[in-house]
């Protein structure tokens, strides 16, 4: 028997996931404070557009891919009517809303997983499996792109940067220490770029950029350390790793040191966060990207977002 699931917001990503749930023969119906967009969705997928309460009850669990400003509300209403749920990043506007979601969450006994789609996309996988990286001190990483009017009610922060500061916080596994940024409004009412300067409790530091006002688009990411350097082009499918011993080609200049190329086969990233949803709600498995992850990324981007505000203000 397959689970029914609701989608809350069918904007640009929320269709995203209402159609691969579609596909999946999965998706109860579709909700939107747009009842237009919601229809539309709706009859291109042919299932029903309801209201949130009647979703809810309509379905086994929710995704909740609303503008962030709603997701604590309706992630609350789910969760009051014991439904399983995956929240789209971040998992709420402030730390109190994302906090009371996930102590909720957790009362109830429900899976709660968050939209941190990077965790389940090919490239994390190769660079997990490459084993380079360990011991890091410094890190780099970029996520560039050409300015689109959507997601415009968060800041570059929020909607972008918020996925590097995910992996630069799993990679360093290290609490934040300390945090300074610069970034400014552009095209919106929100910061739409951002320059973050990260310290970390154990030694290791990290610079992060995120820019929706690019004039293309770059995704990179440079692991530095005594073990090696470690560089990542996304968009390439590239991967590097410079480190001592006789793998991939040496280096002549280093005597004993290899530099291993490496790429991968992408896949799905939503297809894969979905499927990773499904069986932690039928069959328990461990929830990756589960509220600790959301709350940990929230927090730094809110950090990086008052750092801004500060020197704005200065």
């Amino acid at each position: 028997m397959r689970l029914r699931i609701g989608v809350l917001g069918v904007g640009h990503f929320g269709r995203f996931h209402a159609l691969k749930l579609a596909a999946r023969g999965c998706l109860a119906g579709v909700h939107d404070t747009d009842p237009a967009r919601a229809a539309a969705v709706a009859a291109e997928l042919g299932v029903p557009a309801l209201g949130a309460e009647a979703l809810i009850a309509a379905s086994e669990a929710v995704v909740v891919a609303a503008p962030t400003r709603f997701h604590h509300a309706l992630a609350m209403r789910a969760i009051a009517a014991g439904r399983h749920l995956l929240v789209e990043k971040p998992l709420a506007a402030t730390m109190a809303e994302a906090e009371e979601i996930a102590a909720a969450a957790q009362a109830r006994g429900l899976v709660l997983q968050v939209g941190h789609i990077e965790r389940y996309s090919a490239a994390i996988r190769a660079l997990r499996d490459s084993g380079a990286g360990r011991g890091a001190l410094a890190y780099e990483a970029t996520r560039v792109a050409p300015f689109r009017p959507r997601a415009l009610d968060v800041s570059v922060v929020l909607d972008l940067m918020i996925h590097d500061l995910d992996l630069v916080l799993a990679l360093a596994d290290a609490p934040l220490a300390e945090v300074r940024a610069v970034g400014a409004r552009v095209m919106s009412g929100h910061p739409d770029f951002a320059v973050a300067q990260l310290g970390f409790a154990n030694g290791a530091a990290a610079t992060v950029t995120a820019s929706r006002i690019s004039a293309g688009f770059e995704r990179r990411l440079r692991v530095l350390g005594p073990e090696g350097e470690m560089r990542v082009d996304f968009l390439a499918r590239s991967l590097e790793v410079l480190r001592p011993g006789k793998g991939g080609e040496q280096v002549a200049a280093m005597p004993g040191w290899g530099l291993e190329r490496g790429t991968w086969v992408e896949h799905d990233s939503l297809e894969a966060e979905q499927a990773a949803f499904l069986a932690s709600v039928a069959e328990g498995a461990p929830v990756e990207a589960d509220a600790t992850v959301g709350l940990r990324a929230l927090d730094a981007a809110l950090r990086v977002e008052r750092a801004i505000a500060a020197g704005s203000a200065s």
